[in-house]
């Protein structure tokens, strides 16, 4: 299972800067104008874990496998993206492919990048998106509830998903996003949302992109995004996209110096990996052999079976048992024989739910 988040914001607030700086490839162009990015530019991109390493002392493998993430950059929106405007529709659409939403806000002065509204205002920049976000969310659902209404005619009877779709309606038109409607953990939200791809039901990171002088403190902008975030319940990551870009090419050590001479200690994309994973319930297990050491990604609560299917669909079909040890003991005890000798390795049967580090090696038969 990957991650995909989706990089959005106004033109010209570091989205394109910030996208070759996550994903440490120059393929999206970073240009003073708007809409200088015309079709989503995607990269998939490794998903740092010291944990990796560690077990690579133990095991001395091959080859290190990380999980992955999938960026995409989609081109800046503007008032009216939900009729159209500025290519919007084509950009909306984008949007619903991704699991979560990297709202990347401009939080520093230049005069010489131009703003599309002619002010620096983070959180009008973020009511601009947010609002499009909902009134396309509302022209789908509209759509909905009209074939909803045509079936509760011809079954004559109480359909609970039309009532849920009106009250999800009143909801976003008093200009409220999904993500804060009451009842969004129902069985009937949870169908329609996974029908629509509700925009604004995605869980949202806001990016307050700052120059350097900033990283180390934050400004007034910042201190605004932070307070819309608390409000929202979404987490706020400042960075400084053009930094992030500069380290580049640097290796690690150097990229850790850096940081730390800016008072810095992680840098954005580890931020936006590890806030990610936390908001959409993503864990990891390891799998660890003399051929790879590798990370899997899957749902926190996931059980063995459907863990061992994320490798194949065999091991899924076929399993039979999940031999684990978890990550601090494989560590403590030198790998998987001294630790099985210590008796840290269980036999955890079908109901076994995986465990964030565990390591895995599933006996399955098809």
């Amino acid at each position: 299972m990957g991650l995909s988040i989706g990089i959005v914001g106004l033109p010209n607030v570091g989205k394109s800067t910030t996208f070759n700086a996550l994903t440490k490839a120059q393929n999206a162009q970073a240009a003073n104008y708007p809409f200088c990015t015309i079709e989503p530019n995607k990269a998939i991109v490794e998903v740092p874990d010291s944990r990796l390493e560690t077990l690579a002392k133990i095991v001395v493998p091959k080859r290190i496998l990380h999980s992955q993430i999938e960026f995409v950059d989609i081109a800046g929106l503007v008032r009216g993206a939900s009729r159209g405007e500025g290519l919007g529709n084509q950009f909306l659409a984008n949007i619903k492919e991704a699991d979560a939403i990297l709202h990347i806000v401009r939080c520093f002065e230049n005069e010489d990048i131009t703003h599309i509204e002619n002010r620096i205002d983070p959180i009008g920049d973020i009511e601009i998106i947010e609002l499009e976000l909902i009134l396309a969310d509302i022209a789908s659902l509209q759509k909905r509830i009209t074939k909803l209404e045509r079936e509760s005619k011809a079954q004559k009877g109480i359909n609970t998903s039309l009532s849920l779709a009106k009250e999800l309606l009143e909801h976003l038109e008093s200009n409220k996003p999904a993500s804060s409607f009451t009842k969004r953990d129902t069985e009937e939200f949870f169908m329609l949302d996974r029908e629509l791809r509700l925009l604004s039901a995605k869980e949202v990171i806001y990016g307050a992109n700052v120059d350097e002088d900033a990283l180390n403190g934050g400004n007034a902008f910042v201190e605004q995004v932070y307070e819309y975030g608390k409000k929202r319940g979404a987490e706020v990551v400042m960075l400084c996209a053009k930094l992030e870009e500069e380290m580049v090419g640097l290796d690690p050590e150097e990229c850790t110096e850096l940081l730390a001479s800016l008072g810095c200690m992680e840098s954005g994309l580890s931020q936006i990996i590890r806030i990610g994973f936390n908001k959409l319930g993503l864990i990891s297990y390891f799998t660890a052999g003399v051929q790879e050491v590798r990370s899997w990604t899957i749902k926190n609560g996931t059980k063995a079976p459907q863990a061992a299917g994320v490798i194949h669909n065999d091991f899924e079909k076929g399993f039979i048992r999940a031999e684990t040890i978890s990550y601090e003991d494989f560590v403590k005890f030198g790998g998987e024989a001294k630790a099985k000798e210590a008796g840290a390795m269980r036999s955890e049967g079908k109901d076994y739910i995986v465990q964030d580090g565990d390591v895995l090696h599933f006996r399955f038969n098809v």
